[in-house]
């Protein structure tokens, strides 16, 4: 006999009202500017302000899906969606970070071009747009700065303000050696290093989302530690089956097969009370445990899952 026993404890997103305020504002000012930047750069002939604009561009729809996975993944769980619309933000992030790449390559691209077809640059206007451009984005991170910290949807608009704004001062730099030098191409040269700023930015956000998505470890929890305090808990015998994953970009779930000895619900239920104050000190509020008071036939193996379920554990009940 098997006894499956849940525990189930839910993450609430703190400021989600004032986060969302900032990101529809910080919105409507980033898309003013790119119009703005994308006129000054055709009147100045720069590229690296063109380029900025691109980004600027790839900013607002940063903040628009930002905004979007905000509203979604605050969404309570319904019969159809049981988790909820968490993993909208996740899938926000992995598409902010998508356009970021392919926006770096246009930028190599037209930089390329123009290396081997130089023009003439405004540095004066290059200056005065980069400049707004810091101040805007510089406004835009600190409005973000609180909701990023336990949010990749919002981490990855912040990291899009970030990069805009080390881009902004690259360009400031720029425009200043091309006024006392008269290099022109400092301006192509400029954009190909917001390319690679670009570039490493979206990376990380790829990677974590992508994790996300596919239902991987979470960043920062290491399993053979979880597995080790899960069976360090008194009258814990075996650990087996483990699985963790997230179902947002900060909640984080947990299933597993716990080997225990014979005993009543009723007195396992001190194990398992046990078993939940550990995992909450990794951030895992959300967990399945599985009772077993004889080993699992496929312990030896780690209980891997296979694509044919009909010899699964059929003869247990979970609550």
């Amino acid at each position: 006999m098997e006894v499956g026993l849940e525990s189930v404890g839910h993450h609430h997103h703190h400021h989600a009202h004032n986060t969302g305020w900032i990101l529809r504002v910080s919105l409507v000012a980033t898309l003013a500017f790119t119009a703005f930047e994308v006129f000054a750069g055709f009147r100045s002939h720069s590229l690296a302000l063109l380029s900025d604009a691109g980004h600027n561009f790839t900013d607002a729809l940063a903040l628009l899906l930002a905004a979007v996975g905000l509203y979604l993944q605050g969404k309570p769980a319904n019969q159809s969606k049981t988790y909820g619309y968490q993993r909208a933000g996740v899938i926000a992030a992995f598409l902010n970070a998508a356009t970021l790449i392919v926006i770096s390559f246009i930028i190599f691209w037209e930089a390329v071009t123009r290396i081997f077809h130089p023009e003439p640059v405004n540095d004066v206007m290059m200056i005065w747009v980069a400049g707004g451009a810091l101040v805007l984005n510089g406004a835009i991170m600190l409005g973000l700065n609180r909701g990023k910290k336990g949010d990749i949807n919002i981490r990855a608009a912040f990291i899009h303000m970030l990069g805009d704004a080390v881009g902004a001062f690259a360009i400031i730099l720029g425009a200043i050696a091309i006024r006392y030098t008269g290099w022109s191409y400092i301006d192509p040269l400029l954009s190909i290093a917001l390319g690679l700023l670009i570039l490493y930015t979206a990376w990380d956000i790829v990677q974590e989302s992508l994790n996300i998505l596919l239902e991987g470890l979470p960043r920062g929890i290491d399993l053979y530690v979880v597995t080790k305090a899960m069976g360090g808990v008194e009258g814990v015998l075996d650990v087996h089956d483990l699985h963790i994953w997230s179902l947002g970009s900060n909640t984080h779930a947990l299933s597993s097969h716990v080997l225990i000895e014979d005993m009543p619900p009723s007195a396992s239920e001190r194990i398992l009370k046990r078993i939940n104050e550990a995992l909450c000190g990794f951030g895992i509020y959300h967990s399945t445990i599985q009772f077993e008071h004889v080993p699992c036939v496929l312990s030896d193996s780690g209980c891997h899952m296979a694509a044919d379920h009909s010899h699964a554990h059929d003869h247990g009940h979970e609550h």
